[in-house]
């Protein structure tokens, strides 16, 4: 991490600790499910360039959420949790939409938002990953997030983490 983000960095428990109490009753994600999202996004409140190029700040906050970021600004926790909390429900409606999120077992929505969080509702609807959702194949779901840990044709580790935990998570229902 460039040391101008390390100066800017924020506390993903903090964020967290913000929404459970504010907005805990706006999403299905609970802690667990939040915590490998942020521990995965990491936080940082001036916007900055992501490895994508896009306008990024907070908790995976970036310009192509449709939010209006402006650069140079140091966002507050609260607007952190407040934009994190909009993403988080985008990335929920997308798995109850496509994946039938509402008769899947807790720990599966959970990981289901997290690499919807992550990869996007248009990658993820066409998935295969979605297909065994929509079908009510848990294991199956399960064992196809192993597959993306892929970005720009190299296998990232911080993705093998976090597709790990998902997976975890996926099978604990």
């Amino acid at each position: 991490m460039k040391k101008t983000l390390i100066k800017y960095a924020c506390s993903v428990a903090a964020i967290i600790a913000l929404v459970t109490v504010n907005y805990g009753d706006q999403i299905r994600t609970t802690e667990r499910g939040l915590k490998i999202i942020g521990n995965a996004e990491g936080c940082v409140r001036m916007p900055y360039k992501c490895p994508a190029d896009y306008l990024t700040y907070g908790i995976g906050t970036a310009e192509t959420s449709g939010e209006k970021i402006i650069k140079g600004k140091i966002y507050t926790d609260a607007e952190i949790a407040e934009s994190w909390v909009r993403n988080i429900k985008t990335a929920e409606a997308c798995v109850n939409r496509y994946a039938n999120g509402a008769d899947l077992p807790q720990g599966a929505f959970e990981a289901a938002t997290s690499i919807t969080f992550n990869a996007g509702c248009t990658t993820m609807r066409k998935s295969t990953l979605f297909k065994y959702a929509q079908q009510g194949n848990i294991n199956a779901m399960c064992g196809q997030f192993k597959r993306w840990i892929y970005a720009s044709g190299k296998v990232l580790p911080g993705l093998v983490k976090r597709r790990q935990q998902e997976t975890d998570l996926c099978l604990a229902f």
